[in-house]
């Protein structure tokens, strides 16, 4: 319930998205009082000011962070974005530490007409990391989809992708295994590599079956779709496809998914893709 809460499912909308705007807001409020306070002479209150608002940033920032934890767990391990990821969470711990030193350098300092160089400076390097891990965490959306349209799923994402061949097993035979069938859900996913070939495998009224991972309208990771009366809906742009047939029930997509026969051996999963 609490990781729903924290991935924004109850919102229909992440949740971490939502919070970061505001400790971004709030440290660049407090960057843009201090150079108030070395531009300006006289008492203002910018100091003072900038010390609430960088206090208040730190405070949000932790919330945002929790939020983003739980969305940085969610990310396939083997994901070509998790770098991304990794990068991005440590330069936000980051800030918040040289923000939470700040602070305590400024506390003394509250009644003082101009802020003082060593913490204005902290300040310039914790603006530049803070902008340098919005990037980062924009080119996650963006560029790789991290995160889009998963408070819509409400059982896990896939944590990795199996990998299974003909080559590896020394068979002939199209039909690979894959995994136990215990080991999958109803409305779950595994995302498997299958000579090549990227595919999902899911559970259905207690029946297994197989289609292509890509989604043909965009290319969306139908391993991370949210199920929807038989069907699985691309967390990107929302098509709908029949999960038993492929058949398009809703566009944008226009094309069918390839599907895939699955077979039950002795309590393991099995999916037939012929060697390429």
């Amino acid at each position: 319930m609490i990781k729903d809460v924290l991935e924004g499912k109850p919102f229909k909308h992440p949740l971490h998205p939502m919070l970061v705007h505001f400790p971004i807001a709030l440290f660049a409020i407090s960057f843009l009082l201090d150079i108030a306070s070395l531009a300006t002479s006289g008492e203002h209150g910018f100091v003072r000011a900038s010390f609430y608002s960088m206090a208040l940033g730190v405070v949000t920032a932790l919330l945002a962070s929790i939020a983003g934890l739980v969305d940085y767990t969610s990310i396939r391990e083997d994901h070509p974005a998790k770098n991304y990821a990794t990068a991005h969470m440590l330069i936000n711990l980051g800030v918040i530490g040289l923000y939470a030193l700040n602070l305590g350098l400024r506390y003394s300092a509250m009644g003082e007409i101009k802020v003082g160089w060593p913490p204005f400076l902290i300040s310039v390097l914790a603006i530049i990391m803070l902008s340098v891990s919005g990037y980062l965490g924009g080119a996650m959306v963006y560029d790789d989809g991290i995160g889009v349209g998963r408070h819509r799923r409400k059982t896990p994402t896939p944590q990795t992708t199996i990998s299974t061949s003909s080559t590896e097993h020394g068979t002939n035979d199209s039909f690979l295994p894959v995994a136990d069938a215990d080991t999958l859900d109803e409305h779950e996913t595994l995302r498997v590599n299958a000579n090549g070939t990227v595919l999902v495998i899911t559970k259905l009224d207690g029946q297994f079956y197989a289609f292509q991972e890509f989604c043909p309208h965009r290319f969306g990771p139908l391993s991370e779709g949210a199920f929807c009366d038989g069907e699985i809906e691309c967390p990107w742009h929302r098509s709908r496809f029949d999960i038993r047939t492929g058949e398009v029930t809703s566009g944008p997509a226009k094309i069918g998914l390839k599907t895939f026969p699955v077979q039950m051996r002795s309590g393991k999963i099995f999916v037939s893709v012929p060697a390429e």
